[in-house]
């Protein structure tokens, strides 16, 4: 009983001692007039992806903003595109604005452009459905991920291809005139969450990201660089990357650093553009940082760091609120 005692108290000494050198983040000089237009949602966010949200009220937010529209019951937003609002019920049907479709599996990300709709799947297949014909033009499978990071990007309708993101770590480009997948691209397939994260394209070149990994591709050259990402985002001709060592990094197209800013033991939930960066740091700090990285502004934002967060284009959306970056 005394070896056990001694070993219970040896125990919660060193619990006690690891909890007590936590690192946080702390500014030294904060400001607390931040000047901008905040706006109240009518309920919490409940769900989240890269291009938006589904709020506990079935409204959604999307790149255009707050939407009007509310979904149907058990149904959530996976993306919009030609204003037309793609959501899933996660067991056997999508719905497109107001018509529901069955399908055979959970849909987790999808895409629209005319007639054609791109899928993936929680089993990691990935299939282009035609709304006309009411048929699978190509079904593919590939390797199945058991554990993935909530983030998880839509397939991206280019001109003459489409690229579908996969949840083990790969770009599936797909001929939009054959129908027939035409390269598969390797982003990340060693990580433990490896799903693409992100995907976007900047004057033709292709920028896709898992938690581990960035890589863009274009003109025949292809560039990776491993950073740990809390969030990305894209601007014009340059990328912005949080990472979880609390970097903030600019790079241009081929992941050529630009500038770089470090904030000890910062945890950051979000990156969003007004006319410079904003990041949202997870002990109620919004860091303002100036285009060139040279000046930064560190203010008081107090938020709710337990419940879900997300940023599109100037707007940052918390609890039941968003505010409207300058």
């Amino acid at each position: 009983m005394k070896t056990f005692n001694y070993i219970f108290m040896c125990s919660t000494l060193l619990l006690f001692t690891a909890c007590s050198t936590k690192k946080y983040f702390e500014a030294d000089n904060s400001l607390n007039n931040l000047s901008v237009i905040k706006n109240n949602l009518n309920s919490n966010i409940v769900s989240i992806n890269k291009d938006g949200a589904t709020l506990r009220d079935r409204s959604v937010i999307t790149k255009n903003g707050l939407s009007t529209i509310k979904l149907k019951d058990g149904f959530k937003f996976l993306n919009i595109n030609e204003n037309i609002i793609i959501s899933s019920n996660y067991k056997d049907k999508i719905m497109i604005n107001d018509k529901i479709i069955k399908v055979n599996g959970v849909v987790i990300a999808a895409s629209l452009k005319s007639n054609l709709l791109a899928l993936l799947f929680s089993n990691n297949s990935i299939e282009l459905y035609d709304l006309e014909k009411n048929k699978t033009v190509i079904k593919e499978y590939f390797t199945h991920s058991y554990v993935n990071d909530t983030r998880i990007a839509n397939p991206y309708f280019m001109d003459k291809i489409i690229l579908f993101p996969t949840l083990d770590g790969r770009i599936i480009i797909l001929s939009a005139s054959s129908k027939k997948i035409i390269k598969n691209i390797v982003v990340d397939v060693n990580g433990q969450f490896n799903n693409i994260i992100f995907l976007d394209v900047i004057k033709d070149t292709l920028v896709a990201a898992t938690s581990n990994k960035i890589i863009t591709v274009g003109d025949g050259l292809l560039n990776l660089k491993t950073y740990h990402i809390r969030d990305i985002i894209t601007k014009d001709d340059n990328i912005y990357l949080a990472s979880i060592d609390g970097q903030i990094i600019k790079t241009d197209i081929s992941l050529n650093i630009i500038s770089r800013k470090k904030y000890k033991f910062a945890k950051f939930y979000a990156l969003a553009f007004g006319t410079s960066l904003y990041a949202l740091e997870s002990q109620g700090y919004l860091i303002n940082i100036s285009n060139d990285f040279k000046k930064d502004k560190i203010y008081d934002f107090s938020f709710d760091n337990s419940k879900k967060v997300i940023s599109i284009g100037n707007k940052i959306y918390y609890n039941n609120h968003y505010l409207t970056l300058p």
